[in-house]
Order: C-alpha cells, then sequence, then structure tokens
C-alpha cells in the first residue's frame, strides 16, 4: 500500500472520530441529566448508554491497537439505567476519542495490514479502524437524533448547507 494514501487513511479516519465526537459533545451540553439517561422504551438505549457503548467499544480497538489491555463490560454499557452527569459523559467521550486519534495518527502506515484480534475475530487494523469509525457514526447519528427530539430543535450542524446562494 503506498504509504502517502494510508497516511491520510489514518489522518482522516482521526479527524473524522473527533468531529462525531465533537457533535456528540455538543448533544451531551443540551441536554439535562434526565433527558441523557430517557429511554422510549426498556429495551432501547439512551444518549449515555450509547456514549459509554462508544466509549467501550473505541477503548477496546485502541488497547487492541497499541498491544495494551483493557476489561470491557460491554453489558453493563447498555444496562446502566443512571449514573454519569452530561460533565462527565463530555470528559470521558474526549478522553477515549484524543487517544484514539492519537493512536491513528501514530500508527505506522505499514502496520494497516497486520491482523489484530478483536472482539473473538482476526481482522486487518485497517478494516478495524473503518468499521470502528463507521460504528461511531452511526451511533452519532442516533445520539442527533435523540437531541432533536429532546432539545426540540434542529442542531444546526449543516445550516450552512441549505442557505441560498446570492444572486449575481
Amino acid at each position: 500500500m503506498n504509504d502517502s494514501i494510508a497516511e491520510q487513511f489514518l489522518e482522516i479516519s482521526a479527524s473524522r472520530l473527533e468531529v462525531l465526537s465533537s457533535r456528540i459533545d455538543d448533544c451531551l451540553g443540551r441536554l439535562t441529566h434526565e433527558q441523557l439517561w430517557w429511554r422510549a422504551a426498556d429495551p432501547q438505549n439512551s444518549v449515555a448508554n450509547l456514549v459509554l457503548h462508544l466509549c467501550g467499544n473505541i477503548k477496546q480497538f485502541t488497547a487492541a491497537l497499541t498491544n495494551s489491555t483493557y476489561a470491557r463490560d460491554r453489558d453493563r454499557e447498555f444496562e446502566a439505567r443512571s449514573g454519569h452527569a452530561p460533565d462527565e459523559l463530555r470528559q470521558l467521550l474526549k478522553a477515549t476519542v484524543t487517544a484514539a486519534a492519537t493512536a491513528f495518527r501514530n500508527l505506522p502506515a505499514a502496520r494497516l495490514p497486520d491482523v489484530i484480534h478483536i472482539q473473538n475475530n482476526e481482522r486487518q487494523i485497517m478494516q478495524t479502524i473503518y468499521s470502528t469509525v463507521d460504528h461511531f457514526a452511526q451511533h452519532t447519528g442516533q445520539v442527533i437524533y435523540a437531541t432533536k427530539l429532546l432539545a426540540g430543535q434542529d442542531l444546526g450542524y449543516f445550516a450552512h448547507l441549505s442557505k441560498p446562494k446570492p444572486k449575481a
């Protein structure tokens, strides 16, 4: 693989996680503690559950990538019904994403085809990065949707795309 393309892939992946994380951070700042833990029905996830889940997933992947250990309790991420305040979740998310983005940026491009063991699977690092960022994006969409419902407002992330262009 061309090192330049591989380095671009790593930078794009790190940057994408940071952008998505900033949107979740913004959502957490708009929600009350009660809204953060609200569920429409018991089998659904609250915004807080989704953040805990994303942090667990990213920490697990970062640990595999950096050959360190992380004991994840995935079920607990979803079982929680209260606990962390919005600011605590914001700090946890920021620290987790910062560590992952740093790991991506420090990863030698030549390691992308290497196979690592994660979640009872053997996968190439590049495939795992792609899946991890995609997973993060999907749950970010859920957090944004829930925040729009709970806050009753447009979050304005794409307002610049809908503005009419001035006539010449």
